[in-house]
């Protein structure tokens, strides 16, 4: 009897590679649509029933507070397509307003000076985080969450928990006040997403590190040093996070070592319901632009409705969470397409 043997068409599994990207792009585009018409939806909502949530006022304000959740997060968009997680943000943002308000005042570094300062460090304390996960292979959670004691405890310790006051400055007025009418915060915000959805597409980098979310062991034998790619991500957050610390310093007029509290959960957050997969190997920058809209605009629709501060955090935490499972379905639904 003669065994007959079906052969996939040359080229077949190439096919089937494609289509499932396509699949989970597809997959991908749809959250960003949902949560696009989750923010509309919001802001009917909140337009009919918050007073003064339209004014441009609070526009404004929305524009400053996304700001800070934002910048960091293009940063963590990166680490966690790389299938790492950095939980650092909210104490490395405040030790850095910290920094950059001695650095200006009891340290004789100068405006200038303490800016340059505040940066270095935080990239420095980025690129240790980096380097103990790549060459160590410790946990990338464990790393951040060392460093978000050490940062958070120095923060503390440098001010016996008071701010600092930054010193009059044309340089401070300028990165805590607007340009044109737009806060400066934002318009930093913006450019740097320019950048990462640049980096993020187009470079060399950006495909380096999407290769390393899905499968660290084949972007090894491709070629890819994930000892640089690692110590390279957590170097950037580092640095994002001082940006944020010294926009918000500039905002506040002061330094505190406890300013931003909890922001690393609003970020991590805006991205996952952006929808990255915490997995690794699946996400993009405007995803997680409209997570930080829409994380931003439940926070400051919250404050205008009168919420009980405490019940603030209940209220995002269900949204937030709702918002999470949605994404998983939709990418479960993208997998299985893929898979079929």
């Amino acid at each position: 009897m003669t065994t007959t043997r079906t052969v996939p068409p040359p080229g077949g599994t190439r096919i089937a590679g494609v289509a499932g990207r396509l699949l989970n792009g597809r997959s991908h585009q749809l959250n960003e649509i949902g949560l696009l018409v989750a923010i509309v939806a919001l802001y009917v909502a909140l337009g009919a029933s918050a007073a003064g949530f339209l004014s441009v006022h609070n526009q404004l304000g929305i524009l400053r507070d996304a700001a800070t959740v934002g910048i960091a997060a293009w940063g963590v968009t990166l680490v966690i397509i790389a299938g790492e997680i950095d939980i650092s943000i909210g104490p490395a943002t405040a030790f850095s307003s910290v920094l950059v308000a001695k650095g200006a005042t009891e340290w004789g570094l100068g405006v200038g000076g303490a800016i340059v300062v505040t940066l270095l460090l935080g990239v420095v304390w980025g690129a240790i985080a980096g380097w103990l996960r790549a060459v160590f292979d410790v946990p990338s959670f464990i790393t951040t969450l060392g460093l978000w004691s050490i940062l958070g405890g120095l923060g503390l310790y440098l001010t016996d928990a008071l701010p600092v006051t930054l010193p009059d400055s044309g340089v401070f007025d300028v990165l805590g006040g607007d340009v044109a009418g737009i806060p400066t915060s934002a318009i930093v915000m913006l450019v740097l997403f320019g950048v990462f959805a640049y980096i993020a597409r187009f470079t060399a980098y950006g495909r380096s590190v999407y290769t390393i979310g899905g499968n660290a062991g084949a972007a090894r034998l491709a070629g890819i040093n994930l000892t640089r790619i690692r110590v390279l991500l957590f170097a950037t957050t580092g640095l994002l996070s001082a940006i944020t610390g010294i926009l918000l310093a500039a905002r506040l007029g002061s330094g505190s070592g406890g300013a931003a509290s909890g922001l690393e959960f609003d970020v991590i957050a805006a991205v996952v319901i952006g929808g990255t997969a915490l997995s690794g190997g699946r996400g993009g920058m405007l995803g997680t632009l409209l997570g930080v809209v829409f994380i931003t605009v439940i926070g400051n629709g919250l404050v205008l409705l009168g919420v009980d501060s405490f019940l603030q955090n209940v209220v995002r935490g269900v949204i937030i969470v709702g918002a999470v499972l949605i994404n998983v379905v939709v990418a479960r639904r993208g997998r299985a397409g893929a898979a079929a």
